[in-house]
């Protein structure tokens, strides 16, 4: 049971993240109306992020419930095998969105299906310009682990079994439907309100998984 006094404060710790996740994502929706984005860097962006929410997992793993002795064992073991595991998704993952929306950036025009590497997503990311959207996204979920995951206790309440398998739920669910959008919007020759659209569902999306696990970890 939650001391007394406790839910505000949950729920003080969760606005600010909130509105730290809120403002990053906003930075693809101005690269939509005032940069005039298409679909791949906005996809790129999501999918750079993905690399970032596998990154901040295996923190949380490092630092979940450090009074066990039995939970520094588990860590030898799953940690290793996370990294490997979500590393393989990520990739193919990666190789999709760069082979079906990739297309149409010159500095890709070699990339045709193939080995998706550190030199070819640089070479994304300088093309398309997406360099602040994504470093937005990493000071987010950095806020996010820092504000809510340590200083607010939740650490204590994290188990393993529930970090493993955290970023696939998110992520899978959150891409299915971008995918699907931005595939309509590349239809449609990308237009400004399907973008917007696709940039908005992702925000909605994105605020009910930062409640979802601040409620778990609570």
């Amino acid at each position: 049971m939650p001391e007394p006094g406790a839910v505000p404060y949950l729920r003080g710790r969760e606005a600010a993240s909130t509105i730290a996740l809120v403002v990053a994502n906003a930075l693809p929706l101005i690269g939509v109306l005032w940069f005039h984005w298409q679909v791949f860097p906005i996809i790129l962006v999501y999918w750079l992020e993905n690399v970032v929410i596998g990154g901040f997992n295996v923190l949380k793993m490092l630092t979940a419930d450090p009074d066990q002795p039995i939970e520094w064992i588990g860590k030898l073991f799953i940690i290793p095998f996370f990294c490997v595991h979500f590393g393989l998704f990520t990739l193919v993952h990666g190789m999709l969105v760069f082979s079906f929306f990739g297309h149409g950036v010159p500095a890709l025009a070699g990339f045709h299906a193939g080995w998706l590497g550190p030199a070819e997503v640089a070479a994304a990311i300088h093309a398309t310009h997406v360099e602040y959207a994504w470093l937005a996204l990493l000071l987010s979920h950095g806020f996010s682990f820092l504000w809510n995951y340590l200083l607010g206790g939740e650490y204590k309440h994290a188990s393993l079994q529930q970090l493993m398998g955290q970023p696939y739920s998110r992520v899978i669910t959150l891409h299915l439907v971008i995918l699907f959008g931005a595939g309509i919007a590349a239809a449609l020759g990308s237009p400004t309100p399907a973008l917007v659209l696709l940039v908005a569902l992702k925000i909605g999306f994105d605020i009910a998984a930062h409640r979802r696990e601040r409620t778990k970890f609570a």
